[in-house]
């Protein structure tokens, strides 16, 4: 199947339904083969026989990304299936809500491993064979992409474990990107807005098609293309940014950055820094409200 992202490999994470599903299915019309990993061995079946029934090429998954062993047998399956792989579509996920006085340890440690932990077992996998290829003098055009979020750039009210992760995903984005681009690996992250099994119930009515016709802007189809452009060769010099993307708006975030400042050339005192500090708040770009705040 020719297309942007011919005899590629990218392994999809949380494909069974939402964004992943959307995902996997942009992807293999492009061209690439598809490992469709999800927990649900069923909805993970129904992606890849919608793919096949187009005539594009997919294998089902149910490995654990929350272990580096488990990843490492996802990662192993691809090869397996396909000879190579090429890029990592880290995309599942798991909400916990709960105020943050009252949450509960195992909630946080369920998004925590989800989320954060997922994205660093997969990716692992991914970065020592690409490392390896690159070492051995073979040409390496790989990808990483992760799933943030707004409330990992702004916060979100009641979702703290959700957030952290979130925030944390991109810190390790950064990281990524500065690390892996002498192997020829890009990594970049997308923060985006669109109906999924995590925000179908709570945002049921803000999210729901509309019955005019016109535009579903929560379709999560409406982020697959952009996945796609990630994922091929197109995208190679983008590296360390993330994508902000809702229906048709497309941005990149303009995350923390050194702002307004003052050196004293010496030590401050405690008592001097009242001024000090409001001075430079005022100086500064005010950041944008938590959700939900």
């Amino acid at each position: 199947m020719a297309g942007l992202c011919a005899d590629r490999t990218a392994i999809v994470t949380g494909a069974g339904g939402g964004l992943g599903r959307g995902y996997a299915l942009a992807l293999a019309a492009a061209g690439a083969n598809v490992v469709v990993n999800d927990i649900n061995a069923q909805t993970a079946a129904a992606t890849v026989a919608e793919i096949e029934a187009s005539g594009g090429r997919a294998l089902a998954n149910t490995g654990d990304i929350t272990s580096l062993a488990g990843a490492g047998g996802i990662f192993q399956a691809a090869l397996d299936a396909f000879g190579d792989v090429h890029a990592i579509v880290n995309n599942a996920g798991v909400c916990r809500d709960r105020m943050f006085a009252s949450l509960t340890e195992e909630e946080w440690d369920q998004v925590i491993a989800v989320h954060l932990k997922g994205h660093y077992a997969l990716s692992n996998q991914a970065a020592r064979y690409w490392r390896t290829q690159s070492k051995e003098g073979k040409p390496v055009c790989a990808r990483i992409i992760n799933t943030s979020s707004g409330a990992g750039l702004l916060g979100s009210v009641g979702q703290s474990n959700y957030s952290a992760a979130k925030a944390g995903i991109l810190g390790l984005t950064l990281v990524q990107a500065a690390e892996l681009g002498r192997y020829g690996v890009t990594a970049n992250a997308l923060a985006p807005q669109a109906r999924t099994g995590m925000t179908e119930e709570v945002f049921a009515d803000m999210m729901k098609v509309p019955e005019d016709g016109s535009f579903d802007q929560y379709d999560p189809g409406n982020v697959a293309p952009l996945v796609v452009w990630l994922v091929s060769e197109q995208s190679s010099a983008v590296s360390g940014r993330c994508f902000e993307i809702f229906g048709g708006k497309l941005s990149v975030a303009d995350g923390w950055r050194t702002g307004p400042e003052r050196d004293k050339g010496a030590r401050w005192e405690a008592e001097e820094l009242d001024d000090v500090v409001r001075a430079l708040i005022d100086e500064s770009m005010p950041p944008q409200p938590v959700y939900g705040a």
